[in-house]
């Protein structure tokens, strides 16, 4: 073959993947994302609170701080101008302890670091102004942070790909992948089975992408960080939701704790929990949320909203993060590994993108689209 078939491969129409495709076709490269599902967004991008975060907790300098604040006004830009449903509700995150009090001067600390500008502090007298039916000792007010109708971002997405020349192949997983000499030759099954040859691959299959990284011939193992799965059960509100503002705890390990927020029509749900899956392959996913579950969310929950009745919740969804370290070990960054990492050129792989990367996945998309600009 005396060239690559083309410019660039995306593994994973998730949307963090197809934000980096449409990133790369509106630089003028062909593009084609390869999707195992019949659909976009069926994994990670579909099982998740459907916020956006304003960047309040991550560590200053970290990728994830960078991309939230940068995702976070490129997205609501986005939403704009494409008319994607959103709305900019923002959040109280209220402590209602003297512990979670000094925690919250710490994230107010870190938020300021990262370039969030907009915090507000409130005490017990401002909660209950704000949402009566609150419990508090104080909280922070951001009015940054919003929600976003998921599934229509990427069905916006997706049609910037395609009017800007890029294309998408569903039902086409991919099976392996081989350097050679124009690029890398990846095999696919499915309705599209064969071989392509990209002088450029973007792995951004959310849980799969420890997996799938390591099924590239000669990609340096020991660069390539374990998966450890961690599910998030989602119950939702059977009445009206009397807030009209996300409401979270203070953080925990492994989550933001059990939250409340709501969905474009209003509807109120809490989560996500976090459960540690002893598990080896993402096939083993249970996603069945248990009714006996709720019992550690009443728990939760009332300790900031008091008034939830008995017989309120109702099991909803889950999902399950993408995680990248252990249990009981500090958060991961977002990981991005290159070949001065892993070895394999002109491979990117997206590893541990778990929130904020609905938030950040446009930033993620610009971040990877400059990056293959200056490989070439």
């Amino acid at each position: 073959m005396s060239s690559a078939d083309i410019d660039s491969l995306v593994i994973g129409a998730g949307v963090v993947g197809l934000a980096t495709a449409r990133a790369l076709a509106m630089a003028g490269r062909d593009v084609i994302v390869i999707e195992r599902e019949a659909g976009i967004g069926q994994g990670v991008s579909s099982r998740n609170s459907e916020v956006i975060h304003a960047g309040l907790y991550y560590p200053h300098g970290s990728l994830k701080a960078q991309f939230c604040v940068a995702g976070r006004n490129m997205l609501y830009d986005f939403c704009a101008s494409h008319h994607v449903p959103h709305r900019r509700c923002g959040k109280i995150v209220v402590a209602t302890n003297d512990a979670q009090r000094a925690q919250l001067n710490a994230i107010a600390t870190r938020a300021r670091a990262n370039g969030v500008d907009d915090l507000g502090w409130l005490e017990r007298a401002d909660l209950m102004a704000l949402e009566p039916e609150l419990e508090g000792l104080c909280g922070l007010m951001s009015p940054s942070t919003g929600i976003v109708d998921t599934h229509a971002y990427m069905l916006a997405l997706h049609g910037d790909i395609e009017a800007a020349g890029g294309a998408i192949a569903l039902q086409t997983p991919f099976l392996s992948a081989r350097a050679v000499e124009h690029g890398i030759a990846v095999t696919t099954g499915g309705s599209a089975a064969g071989e392509i040859v990209a002088r450029h691959v973007v792995l951004s299959s959310g849980l799969s992408a420890p997996a799938l990284a390591r099924c590239f011939t000669g990609i340096n193992e020991s660069a390539l960080p374990p998966a450890h799965f961690a599910k998030g059960s989602y119950f939702s509100l059977a009445r009206k939701s009397p807030f009209s503002r996300l409401v979270y705890p203070a953080p925990e390990p492994g989550g933001l704790g059990v939250h409340l927020t709501l969905d474009m029509s209003g509807r109120a749900k809490f989560g996500p929990d976090v459960e540690w899956l002893d598990i080896a392959e993402e096939s083993d996913i249970d996603y069945r949320v248990y009714p006996a579950r709720a019992e550690k969310f009443y728990a939760a929950i009332r300790s900031y909203w008091p008034g939830l009745a008995d017989g309120d919740l109702v099991p909803d969804y889950s999902g399950v993060r993408p995680k990248i370290a252990a249990a009981g070990t500090h958060d991961a960054d977002f990981t991005i590994l290159g070949e001065a990492d892993h070895g394999v050129r002109g491979l990117v792989a997206l590893l541990g993108i778990e929130s904020p990367g609905l938030t950040s996945s446009l930033a993620i998309g610009s971040a990877v689209a400059q990056r293959i600009a200056k490989s070439d």
